[in-house]
C-alpha cells in the first residue's frame, strides 16, 4: 500500500468532443482547464506536486461515442506510465443525438452500449472512470434536447450500475441563460468563458474533486 506522503504520478485523460476540447472559449480553458485549476490546491495538498499531474485533453470536434470508443485505447495506451494513477474522464452524446438524414448520428441504444463498453474497458485497464453528461446544443431545437435528456438518463443508469461517478449537466445547462446566450451569440453550440464556467461548476458539484483526490483508485498500467 502506498504512503499518503509519497508523491503521486496522476495521469488524467479527458475523452470527448468539442465541448471537452473547449471550443468557443476565448480563454482556451474550457471546462477541463477550469475544473483542474479549481482542484489544484487539493492535489498539491495531497502531495501530487507540479510534476505529478499530467492532463491530456483528448476532445475531438464532431466525435460521437462510436468515434471515441474507436480511438480511446490507442490514445490512453500511448500516454500510460507503469505504476501511475491513471484516470479517464468521459463525456459523449451531444453529437450522437444530432440528426442527419432523418435519424440520429448514433442510435440511443448504440450510444449507451458504447458508454458501457468504454467504462468496462477502463476498469479492465486500471483507469478509474468519471463521466460527464452530454452538454446541450443551444440551436439544435427541442427534439435534439429531448434525445439528449434521454441519453443522459441512460448514461446515468449505466454509471450507477457500475459505481462510476456521474455529473448530470444536460438539463441544467439547457435552462442556463449564460450557456444559451453565449452559444447563440457564437456558432449556436459552443459557449464562451461564462458557459464553460457553468459547466465546470456542475462537474465539480457532481463529485469530481472527491474522485480526483482519492488516492489509488485509478492505479494500473492502462
Amino acid at each position: 500500500m502506498s504512503n499518503d506522503t509519497e508523491p503521486r504520478n496522476l495521469r488524467i485523460a479527458f475523452l470527448g468532443d468539442s465541448f471537452t476540447q473547449g471550443v468557443g472559449d476565448p480563454e482556451f480553458r474550457g471546462w477541463v482547464g477550469r475544473v483542474m485549476a479549481d482542484c489544484w490546491a487539493d492535489l498539491a495538498a495531497g502531495a501530487a506536486g507540479p510534476a505529478g499531474v499530467t492532463v491530456f485533453n483528448l476532445g475531438v470536434r464532431r466525435n460521437t461515442s462510436a468515434d471515441v470508443r474507436a480511438r480511446c485505447w490507442s490514445e490512453t495506451d500511448a500516454r500510460a506510465l507503469p505504476g501511475a494513477d491513471h484516470r479517464l474522464v468521459l463525456s459523449v452524446g451531444s453529437n450522437d443525438a444530432v440528426e442527419e438524414d432523418g435519424r440520429p448520428r448514433v442510435a440511443p441504444d448504440a450510444c449507451l452500449e458504447n458508454v458501457a463498453a468504454l467504462l468496462d474497458g477502463a476498469r479492465e485497464r486500471g483507469l478509474a472512470p468519471f463521466v460527464v453528461g452530454p452538454p446541450p446544443v443551444a440551436d439544435a431545437g427541442a427534439p435534439h434536447l429531448a434525445r439528449l435528456l434521454g441519453l443522459a438518463e441512460g448514461i446515468a443508469g449505466i454509471c450507477a450500475a457500475r459505481g462510476v461517478p456521474f455529473a448530470d449537466v444536460t438539463g441544467e445547462l439547457a435552462a442556463d441563460r449564460t450557456w444559451t446566450a453565449e452559444a447563440l451569440a457564437g456558432d449556436g453550440a459552443h459557449p464562451g468563458a461564462g458557459g464553460y464556467r457553468r459547466l465546470a461548476d456542475l462537474v465539480l458539484r457532481g463529485g469530481f474533486r472527491e474522485w480526483l483526490t482519492e488516492r489509488g483508485s485509478g492505479s494500473g498500467s492502462a
